[in-house]
């Protein structure tokens, strides 16, 4: 499966990074979602190979991206 996870980090969080560019606020909202939908890609390779520091990086990104959907999406 570490085909999947790979394809899963990098169109998702290409995805994020490229919304949160954009000019338009519409757009831009997206990439908080896009971020947390590779989130899990990101747990799984990281608890896969032993990555502990990147792993506990990815509560800060989920914390992050979380922010972002109460920002655009709940408020």
């Amino acid at each position: 499966m570490t085909g999947l996870e790979q394809l899963g980090i990098a169109i998702f969080g290409v995805a994020a990074i490229r919304l949160s560019q954009d000019h338009r606020d519409r757009v831009r909202r997206w990439a908080c979602i896009c971020g947390l939908c590779a989130q899990p890609f990101w747990f799984y390779t990281t608890w896969k190979a032993g990555q502990w520091g990147i792993f506990a990086l990815c509560f800060l990104y989920s914390w992050a991206w979380i922010k972002g959907v109460r920002t655009y999406w709940l408020k």
